[in-house]
């Protein structure tokens, strides 16, 4: 298996850097748009040979360093006995949102045989494509709490915030559920063969450093900690989230994905060692000409000089309005200018 991608994740020489984008397995490849006109998105994920067929599409078409299971971070829902559905454009919605003592309570012990097809379609993609890894992911508490809490996504988070702030005691008991259902949903797939983890948390720029510090950073650690066993390396990406840098380094992961608004090198001085870097393109670069891309892409290299513990990635996911060819444009251009020890 080619392992790039993993070895640079641990800090370790690599031979180039390494890419994979989030979102890859997406509306811009004509597979996937295909599959979506015959398949809803949650019959996709919960389906194996659906959900493999998506996943292995843009690792076949690119020469991507590692494949993404096709999933969405509000699949574990239905093991807590939440009822939600994912509406096209808008994403995951909660018929009933979590407000009070009584509706956390009511959510079911989570057993993760009720995402065991997330399981399924990592085996399968390893069936398909055993020259390449595979990562396996999560919502992380907060973003996972925002949807449940406000319904659906929101772009103010009226209700989160009323509950962080006028109920932090409440707030606290949801997140540990959360929490420890993202343990036990994350060690199923390491189990059945991922190999990375990432923790996704969209929404988590919306707070102060003292609130995330004080009301999520402890559930971060917790997971990360407990991810430990599996002995994968551990990603945390969130968005918008440049203000809450020096707790992000707290975390306990084992890399960081960085979106585009902050320069890789900037992260870099403000991590302490041992931190691998993942990102951080701005996915607008790749709706523009060549050259452009190409220019945006060397900019992010040149943030890591040394080439080293560096993931290639998106800012965040790839746009649906993005043609194929700038995908495979950059992830050729990456590894070629992207050396690493073994050509310096």
């Amino acid at each position: 298996m080619r392992d790039r991608f993993v070895r640079a994740l641990r800090g370790e020489p690599v031979d180039t850097t390494p890419i994979w984008l989030m979102r890859q397995a997406g509306r811009y490849l004509p597979g996937y748009r295909e599959l979506r006109r015959a398949h809803p998105i949650l019959e996709i994920a919960r389906t194996p040979e659906l959900a493999v067929a998506a996943t292995t599409e843009p690792v076949r078409r690119f020469d991507l360093d590692a494949g993404v299971v096709f999933a969405d971070i509000s699949l574990p829902f239905a093991g807590l006995g939440v009822d939600f559905r994912i509406d096209p454009g808008v994403g995951p919605i909660v018929s009933a949102p979590i407000r009070s003592v009584e509706a956390v309570d009511r959510l079911r012990p989570f057993d993760a045989a009720s995402v065991s097809f997330v399981g399924e379609a990592i085996r399968g993609f390893h069936a398909e494509v055993p020259d390449r890894p595979i990562v396996g992911f999560a919502g992380a508490p907060f973003t996972l709490a925002a949807y449940l809490i406000e319904g659906g996504a929101s772009r103010e988070f009226p209700e989160t915030r009323r509950m962080l702030y006028g109920a932090p005691e409440l707030f606290d008991r949801l997140l540990e559920r959360l929490s420890a259902m993202t343990i036990e949903y994350l060690r199923m797939q390491a189990h059945a063969g991922a190999n990375a983890l990432q923790l996704f948390d969209t929404w988590v720029g919306i707070l102060p450093p003292a609130e995330f510090s004080r009301r999520v950073l402890p559930h971060l650690r917790r997971i990360f900690d407990g991810l430990r066993v599996t002995g994968l390396p551990r990603i945390y990406f969130s968005t918008s989230s440049a203000h809450l840098l020096d707790a992000l380094a707290l975390t306990g992961a084992d890399a960081l994905g960085v979106d585009w608004r902050l320069p890789l090198g900037a992260v870099r001085a403000r991590l302490p060692p041992g931190v691998s870097l993942q990102g951080n393109l701005d996915p607008g670069a790749l709706l523009g000409p060549t050259d452009a891309l190409r220019r945006a892409a060397q900019a992010v290299l040149d943030e890591v000089p040394d080439h080293r513990a560096h993931v290639f990635n998106l800012g965040h996911g790839v746009l649906p309005e993005t043609a194929p060819q700038a995908v495979a444009d950059l992830v050729d251009f990456v590894h070629e200018r992207g050396r690493g020890e073994k050509d310096r």
